[in-house]
Parts: C-alpha cells; structure tokens; sequence
C-alpha cells in the first residue's frame, strides 16, 4: 500500500518537474488593450522543422481565438518565434551501489546509469511585434526538455504545454 502511494507522489513530482519555465518582458508603456488583430511575421526563421513551426502556429492560432484575437492580413501584432536547442543525455538514472565493512574497515562503490535516451534542451522565444511600429512590444521565453525521439503527437502535447503557458501571461495584467 505504501510503495504505491510512494510511486503515484513520485509520478506526480517528476511531471510537475517537467513542464517549463516561463519567463516575460514587455514595454510598461504599452496598452495592450489596443490590440485585436495579429498575424505571423512573413519570414519566420526559427531554427525548427517545418513540421514543428506549423505546430506552433497552429497551437498559436487556437490560443489566440480563445483570448478574442482575429488573425488578419493587415496585422496589429505580429508574432514571431525562435528556439535554439542542446541535446543531452537523460538526467534519469539507476543507482548501482556495492559496499561492504566490518572491524571498522568499509568501502564503497556506487555510480548511476543514464536511462531513457537523449533529451532536447529547448529555449523557446515568442515575440510580439507592433506591426505599425515595428517595435517588440512583448516576450516570453519558455525552457522546456522532451525527448529526442518524440513522436509527432508527443511534441504536438509538448508546445501546446509551452504555448498555453506562454499565453497565459498576455496580455499583461490580465489573469
């Protein structure tokens, strides 16, 4: 009974630890309340695969319905994305140990094994521009890990985490 109460906190803590961390900057003297029309900006180069840009502006595109925005070819906002990546081996391990003692004589030996594979590190940077202005008016990035070989559904779940996170912080001020 203990060893699953102790694995389902244990699951609940390693999922919390995953998500991403969300961090905001934006021009104090802006009214965001302005804005209601966006697009994205006509020469995204945000060091992703197609496949993973048309994720995010599609996952953008419902967010961005949902909090009232209508995409339009004469924009208010534009938005624009970029990330920029590291793989790393998995922070995941095994714990091997032996040891041994007696007659106050001991020794130890103990290392860890990586396990799960490769994991992408992934700074994700989404940018609001005044179109008229050309001006970023706001920013969030948003450090996330998934693993290296995700399928197309894991990574759609991915930013649609990151992204809701993301636009939950705009415009500021509002909850």
């Amino acid at each position: 009974m203990h060893v699953k109460i102790l694995a389902g906190l244990l699951g609940m803590f390693l999922l919390l630890s995953c998500g991403a961390y969300i961090g905001v900057d934006y021009d104090e003297q802006t009214d965001f309340s302005g804005y209601i029309s966006y697009n994205f900006y006509p020469s995204i180069e945000s060091g992703l695969s197609q496949l993973d840009d048309n994720r995010i502006m599609k996952i953008t595109d419902s967010l961005l319905r949902q909090k009232g925005f209508t995409k339009s070819e004469d924009p208010q906002l534009y938005v624009n994305f970029f990330a920029v990546e590291s793989v790393s081996n998995s922070r995941s391990t095994i714990g091997i140990g032996v040891g041994g003692g007696g007659r106050n004589v001991g020794g130890g030996i103990s290392g860890g094994i990586p396990i799960g594979g490769k994991t992408i590190n992934q700074r994700l940077t989404f940018d609001l521009i005044d179109a008229e202005e050309d001006e970023l008016v706001w920013q969030a990035t948003a450090d996330g890990d998934m693993k290296e070989k995700s399928t197309p559904l894991q990574k759609e779940k991915y930013y649609e985490g990151v992204l809701a996170k993301i636009l939950k912080k705009f415009p500021p001020g509002q909850k």
